[in-house]
């Protein structure tokens, strides 16, 4: 008896390990195929998975411009010493003649068909050129440039559908959070380094360029040549700016990029107006520090003749306290809230005067009117 029912327990043992061992191999094959999947989708960073989102979008934009022949006086003896043309890099006068000058840069395709990329990348071309990751290589229509940020807008000639950049948005965006520049100088593939955001709103006239009129964001993510027009992506793949300067000489390894924000309303101005209205009232700002009391003020460096700022009675060494609605603190406030109002009305400004404090109305003008 103890015999037949041990046997039956052992038949038992048999039939129950045929029925579950199939379900077995089954589930741990289908478990080591799912951990395959993690570990290699774990095994690409989020660096390599931001450029695959916003790489393909990322252009190399090819410019060609004529150079004519340059003049000189016939009697001129400046080709008589060729140790002279040598020291200042001029050319003998054989190579004194009309010629093609080519260079490359980078932007990205952020609606259809049209790309966003750095006014010196195009500036004076006569022929542009855009080249997709996929190889192909259509021509470029300069829709709009603008010098004081630096912004231009193309059209790409051709048919899509067109690989789109998504834009971040860079209000979000925070010091110590990651960057990633990114550029196509040469085509088909895209060159990538990595940093950091380093400052948020740095003015550019702290870098000793006085011609632009824009807040920048700084990273240390090395902008190669040819990267310049490219986009600046945070660690989703999401466009937070465009790649702009290059620091060199003092302070090296320093990179800017124009915040996409701003970016965005440059690049729709252009593409409905043709052309970017800057308010200015005519006047240059100091920031100025106080160790001793640790406060900050604005102070007037210079009035352009003229100006709105001239004829509404500003002075030189003015102290700016409050501009419309805002206490100013910074240049930054200053320029801020002038751009805000508009040239169509006037704004209230407070002013500190020696001891007097002088309230002004002023209408700001066009950056273009102050020029002429």
């Amino acid at each position: 008896m103890k015999s037949y029912n041990l046997k039956k327990i052992l038949l038992s043992s048999v039939f129950t390990i045929g029925i579950l061992s199939p379900s077995n191999v089954i589930s741990e094959q289908l478990v080591q195929s799912k951990f395959n999947e993690i570990n290699k989708n774990s095994n690409k960073s989020f660096i390599t998975k931001a450029v695959e989102k916003t790489g393909s979008s990322v252009v190399t934009i090819e410019t060609q411009r004529y150079v004519k022949k340059r003049k000189f006086p016939k009697d001129s003896q400046l080709f008589l010493d060729p140790y002279f043309e040598r020291f200042f890099g001029l050319n003998l006068p054989n190579d004194n003649k009309p010629r093609i000058e080519q260079s490359q840069g980078s932007g990205f395709i952020f609606a259809d068909g049209l790309v966003m990329t750095n006014a010196h990348v195009v500036n004076g071309s006569d022929r542009v050129i855009v080249g997709l990751t996929n190889g192909k290589k259509l021509k470029g229509k300069l829709i709009g440039q603008d010098f004081f940020t630096d912004l231009a807008v193309l059209q790409i000639e051709g048919k899509g559908p067109w690989p789109k950049a998504k834009l971040g948005d860079s209000t979000k965006i925070k010091v110590g959070d990651w960057a990633i520049a990114v550029g196509n100088p040469f085509g088909l593939e895209n060159t990538v380094t990595l940093g950091i955001i380093s400052n948020l709103k740095r003015n550019v006239t702290q870098l000793g360029i006085y011609d632009k009129k824009l807040e920048l964001i700084q990273t240390d993510a090395a902008i190669n040549p040819g990267n310049s027009g490219g986009p600046l992506l945070n660690s989703h793949g999401e466009v937070i700016g465009i790649n702009t300067l290059i620091r060199s000489g003092p302070g090296a390894g320093l990179s800017f990029a124009i915040p996409i924000n701003k970016a965005k309303k440059i690049a729709y101005q252009l593409i409905n107006d043709g052309r970017v209205i800057h308010p200015m009232i005519g006047i240059s700002l100091i920031d100025e520090n106080n160790f001793e009391t640790n406060n900050n003020s604005v102070k007037v460096g210079y009035v352009l003749p003229n100006s709105p700022a001239e004829k509404s009675g500003i002075k030189v060494n003015d102290i700016i306290l409050k501009v419309g609605n805002k206490n100013i603190y910074t240049a930054s406030d200053v320029i801020n809230q002038i751009s805000q109002n508009g040239i169509n009305k006037k704004i209230n400004i407070l002013l500190k005067r020696r001891n007097k404090f002088i309230n002004l109305k002023v209408k700001p003008t066009d950056i273009t009117n102050l020029q002429n």
